[in-house]
């Protein structure tokens, strides 16, 4: 019963992607970002979206090393293990433990993402130029943390290249616009139904595009909001900058976590029926 509920929540909250239409500002910057992409040289182009690409990767590799990862992998063991004590591994998550069951691990998760995201926020609208530097970065490292977490709740191990591959894919879908979503999502969904090795990613690598940089455009003009306001003080505090910063950043990391959580929640259906 509990999976038909999921199942038929997930169908609603995947329609409001499928059923999404453009409008016309929305048609007119793809019209802009397409002709601006055009002007440059094809191999800049490349070079560009090849960095972006690798730091994405290091930074995937740098999270799972560290101390801060292996305690939050533990943690979600131990909560799994009051469920069902024949869980060792993360594997396990999936086999002994339900899709509700799974969700409720995972939420803890989704909201200890999204207060660090509020917070660190809320220090990017009162802090100098460094936080203000630093902002975009963290966030971005953030979120792809958070997606890992809840991929691990739902029994796949983040260090494997496909698991790894997979987790990316589903950071740039989910920081994609409303409107190119649905095609990402089927991707995504392609992906995981013709999955040929479970540790080798062979499907296209590539993350970051023209469309992707909708995303860090936002953060452009989150920032100039918060210089523009940060001069406007209460009691000696910026709170309308302090307010778009801890605001700004939870939507996106909710957002993230939300489109994570649904995209590993249907994955673990889509494996349920296939053994079944």
């Amino acid at each position: 019963m509990s999976q038909k509920r999921i199942r038929a929540e997930l169908d609603i909250w995947l329609e409001q992607y499928q059923n999404y239409q453009p409008n016309d500002f929305e048609m007119m910057y793809d019209d802009w970002i397409r002709q601006s992409f055009t002007n440059i040289d094809p191999g800049v182009r490349k070079k560009l979206f090849s960095k972006l690409d690798d730091w994405f990767f290091h930074t995937h590799a740098f999270l799972q090393g560290t101390s801060y990862q292996y305690e939050a992998r533990e943690r979600i063991l131990m909560v799994g293990r009051i469920f069902s004590p024949r869980i060792e591994r993360i594997e396990d998550m999936e086999r002994e433990l339900t899709v509700e069951q799974l969700t409720y691990i995972a939420e803890q998760q989704m909201a200890r993402g999204r207060l660090y995201s509020f917070a660190q926020g809320g220090l990017t609208g009162a802090g100098g130029w460094f936080l203000l530097g630093i902002d975009y970065p963290l966030m971005m490292l953030m979120n792809i943390r958070a997606i890992q977490l809840i991929g691990l709740t739902f029994g796949h191990e983040m260090n494997h290249p496909y698991e790894m591959m997979v987790s990316l894919k589903v950071f740039h879908a989910a920081t994609l616009p409303k409107r190119l979503k649905a095609g990402a999502w089927n991707e995504l969904m392609r992906e995981v139904n013709e999955k040929q090795h479970p540790y080798i990613f062979e499907g296209d690598d590539q993350l970051t595009d023209e469309a992707w940089l909708e995303q860090p455009m936002k953060q452009c003009f989150k920032s100039m909001f918060i210089l523009m306001f940060r001069k406007k003080l209460v009691q000696g505090l910026p709170f309308i900058s302090i307010a778009i910063g801890a605001y700004s950043n939870y939507h996106l990391t909710r957002q993230v976590t939300e489109f994570a959580m649904k995209f590993y929640q249907y994955r673990h259906l889509i494996n349920q029926e296939g053994e079944n």
